[in-house]
């Protein structure tokens, strides 16, 4: 760009630090920039989807002329460089970029979680592969202990830079806890087995029944290979420490999890008793519903405070789980044979006190509350850890793998990440993944790693939300009871007219989606289109005309245009 009499070209550099733009500094006078902003919904997801991104290459197909099929294929490649995993997430994620949406102080956020499934199931259907960003082949070897969404997140990662990966999965099959942990209805297996085989159509070897300290052991793995990866997850239950624990009757969630997702017919009788708040509290629930016993779910705190997802618990209600508030677990005993009873459980009911470190009251055993209920099967599901045998140095007195943010442990070349680390959800698991694979090529090629800086996302205030048409969220919808048998998945992916036109609704926080008024208010014509370039930055300003008047940002409505020096 060429500039006359006394201006001169600076550049004015956005929070992206790969990203500059050109300004004329004309008597000091401030001029248009434009500056791609952190929309809310990429800074809550714990995997680092470019939602915005996807949403956009759909929402803007017709002003560059793509075909709805090309678009989505687009959108499907522009998750998966992030995650490869979105018909899993679209189906079990807790969403948390909803929560964050920009959307939802105009009317209500975008179903960005069930959109993300549509993507997904797009690219099942289509059979899309993953896409490569290979450089060149390296010689360095990397091993991966696990093949849940950890493991493999990291796996795939790490392999498109050219890396040879070996998984090693304790299973028999890989997928961790998503294969063994989460049921049909709410992940079938079909939807699983065709993302997690993409992962290894690329290249990434796979050991089946290769448990660490059992089949190899991670000083073989140190020996054999240049770095090493370690997402074995957490699939041991946590103890109710209650007398009568032992009892033939009692079942851990995840073993029964474990038993139905792996085929296995469980006979659990006519009445359960399970014990816990969180997601797997509520899915061995809806899955015992399945097997044709009635279901009572007892938790020590209230329902507002249980961690599970409350579309889950809806769920839950709707099919006829009873919930027992404000109790916890005493003793367990064998009932004898009187009229076919088999375990008789004791609680002692709770009262909130003050909040702990989990944010939440805590409940408080009230004396003399003593009750009990009675159950031919009793499933504890309060909680998961580790299994840290044959770890060696890795094994904290903590219970949990010790690492920093990028994964990286005490123990040179080994990183760690997922559950190992703290417990959390499949998302979060997927973003460690990520991280740990940045690192990991970091440490391989001898250069220092450093975590992306943590920008601040856009908010509401830097809006003009009135630009906007109200517009009603696109709701999911659910199987009608009576059709809610067996592994009959639960809940309905959204119309493709719906889904489509649900990202209409995006405000494209940050980020430029052609309304034109800068362009139209221009009043020195300074703003032109220019189609050839990236999507959400096809709008750009001659500096020699621009006089500094704030027009256009002042009429941006989605926070895109800034003035500055």
């Amino acid at each position: 760009m060429s500039v006359s009499g006394a201006s001169r070209l600076i550049m004015v550099k956005s929070p992206d630090p790969s990203e500059a733009y050109p300004v004329v500094d004309n008597d000091n006078l401030d001029c248009a920039v434009y500056v791609r902003r952190e929309p809310p919904c990429k800074h809550a997801c714990p995997s680092g989807e470019d939602v915005r991104g996807y949403l956009t290459q759909i929402a803007q197909r017709g002003l560059f002329g793509r075909s709805l099929e090309e678009s989505l294929d687009n959108a499907w490649h522009g998750v998966t460089d992030h995650n490869p995993f979105p018909s899993v997430h679209g189906r079990v994620c807790p969403h948390p970029c909803e929560d964050a949406c920009n959307r939802g102080f105009k009317d209500e956020p975008l179903a960005i979680h069930n959109l993300e499934r549509h993507i997904g199931d797009h690219g099942i259907e289509r059979g899309l592969k993953l896409r490569m960003i290979i450089d060149k082949k390296s010689s360095k070897k990397i091993a991966v202990v696990g093949s849940g969404p950890s493991g493999l997140s990291c796996a795939y990662q790490v392999a498109r830079k050219g890396y040879p990966v070996t998984v090693f999965e304790a299973g028999p099959e890989p997928g961790g806890m998503l294969r063994f942990g989460i049921p049909d209805y709410r992940l079938p297996k079909d939807v699983l087995k065709a993302e997690v085989d993409r992962i290894f159509d690329i290249g990434v070897e796979l050991k089946l029944n290769a448990r660490v300290g059992t089949y190899v052991s991670l000083d073989w793995l140190r020996d054999g290979f240049d770095a090493v990866y370690i997402a074995a997850g957490l699939h041991r239950s946590i103890a109710m420490n209650v007398e009568g624990e032992d009892l033939p009757g009692v079942m851990t969630a995840i073993n029964l999890l474990k038993c139905l997702n792996g085929g296995e017919k469980v006979d659990i009788g006519s009445h359960t008793l399970v014990v816990g708040g969180g997601n797997s509290a509520v899915d061995v629930a809806r899955a015992c519903l399945r097997l044709g016993s009635s279901v009572q779910l007892v938790y020590r705190r209230t329902r507002a405070e249980m961690p599970a997802l409350a579309s889950e618990i809806e769920g839950a209600i709707e099919e006829g789980v009873k919930f027992t508030f404000l109790a916890t677990p005493k003793k367990i005993a064998a009932a004898g044979e009187a009229a076919g009873r088999r375990l008789v459980m004791t609680f002692t009911r709770m009262q909130l006190g003050a909040t702990d470190a989990s944010g939440r009251r805590r409940p408080l055993p009230i004396e003399g509350s003593e009750f009990e209920l009675e159950a031919d099967t009793v499933i504890p599901a309060i909680g998961q850890e580790a299994d840290l045998a044959g770890m060696g140095a890795l094994a904290a007195s903590s219970g949990w793998v010790q690492a920093d943010a990028a994964g990286a442990t005490s123990v040179k070349g080994v990183y760690a990440g997922g559950d190992m680390l703290a417990p959390g959800v499949a998302t979060m698991a997927v973003g460690a993944g990520r991280w740990a694979a940045r690192a990991i090529d970091a440490y391989l090629n001898g250069r220092e790693y450093v975590l992306p800086y943590a920008r601040r996302p856009i908010g509401p205030e830097n809006l003009d939300l009135q630009y906007y048409n109200h517009a009603p969220r696109h709701q999911e919808k659910s199987l009608p009871l009576r059709e809610r048998t067996g592994g009959r998945e639960v809940n309905l992916a959204l119309p493709a007219a719906g889904a489509v036109a649900e990202t209409d609704r995006c405000l494209s926080c940050g980020l430029c989606f052609t309304c034109d008024r800068c362009r139209v208010y221009c009043p020195t014509h300074a703003i032109s289109r220019d189609l050839e370039r990236p999507v959400g930055r096809i709008m750009f300003t001659d500096y020699t005309k621009c006089i500094g008047c704030h027009i256009c940002a002042d009429c941006c409505p989605c926070g895109y245009i800034q003035m500055g020096m």
